[in-house]
């Protein structure tokens, strides 16, 4: 898998660990559309690969990802959100928001079990591919947000399918419905990430050795564990991500949206009036 293959991260492969690094477009990785079409294949590609025992997802430079890039997914987004009418849309709209899915399902789905190493931000659709990770750990730096709520969207992509099942249904409620952006020591507490560096350097240090650890073990035997624990949670999800598909299919659509896509292009406040 050389890294000149994919657009949208870098892939190596060293000592049983696949280090997947997702490219930064400007500040930050953000998920346009070669993102969307290339995390399915890589991950099928690393879970095919009989030299690799544990997956590595960091972000370039200085954050994880800022989530669904609104400028690049434009052209391919605004006609299936603004033709409200249309049946075809409606039908193609849920097509593409299955599409998206299968980007995070790819990595809840690989038998090599993915670590998640998060620094700065992690907003969005990054929040959705976190929590389709197996194991997260943060730097103090990091900030998570579901941000969707601000766009009048309901997030479709995995977030309200996982995270319930890792910190519990208070609290993701709480963070869906505001849209808060949560700090690391808060994502500690609640169980969202399982252990905290002091620095962006000492969080790849720490998921380096921890990726190294499991790596040593027996890898049908850690196979093994990631399927059984998978069972029940990734069934449960399966029903949840097909449920939003429709419902977002159906009723995404709408003045607040328009009026969300309006402010975040002219850099004003969104004025929801809930219709």
């Amino acid at each position: 898998m050389p890294n000149d293959t994919y657009e949208s991260v870098t892939v190596e492969i060293k000592h049983h660990i696949a280090t997947v690094t997702m490219r930064a477009t400007g500040k930050a990785p953000r998920m346009g559309p070669a993102y969307w079409r290339e995390f399915p294949q890589v991950f099928a590609q690393l879970d095919a690969d009989d030299t690799v025992r544990v997956v590595l997802l960091r972000g370039e430079g200085a954050h994880f990802s800022t989530g669904l890039d609104l400028g690049a997914m434009a052209g391919e987004l605004a006609p299936l959100l603004l033709e409200p009418s249309l049946v075809t849309a409606r039908r193609k709209l849920y097509d593409t928001i299955v599409q998206m899915q299968a980007a995070a399902d790819a990595v809840a789905a690989c038998r090599k079990p993915v670590i998640a190493a998060i620094a700065g931000h992690c907003l969005g659709g990054g929040v959705d591919l976190a929590t389709a990770c197996d194991v997260r750990i943060c730097s103090t730096d990091a900030t998570f947000s579901v941000r969707e709520v601000r766009l009048a969207i309901v997030a479709d992509v995995g977030t309200l399918a996982r995270l319930p099942m890792i910190v519990g249904q208070g609290l993701a409620r709480e963070w869906c419905l505001t849209g808060d952006d949560i700090d690391a020591e808060t994502a500690l507490r609640a169980g969202l990430v399982s252990r905290l560096s002091a620095s962006p350097e000492a969080l790849f240090a720490s998921a380096q050795s921890m990726a190294e650890r499991i790596a040593k073990n027996p890898p049908l035997t850690v196979q093994g564990i990631k399927h059984v624990l998978n069972d029940r949670s990734e069934r449960e999800a399966r029903e949840s991500l097909r449920h939003v598909a429709l419902y977002n299919a159906a009723f995404l659509p709408s003045e607040d949206l328009r009026e969300a896509l309006s402010a975040w292009m002219e850099k004003r406040e969104p004025n929801f009036e809930g219709r």
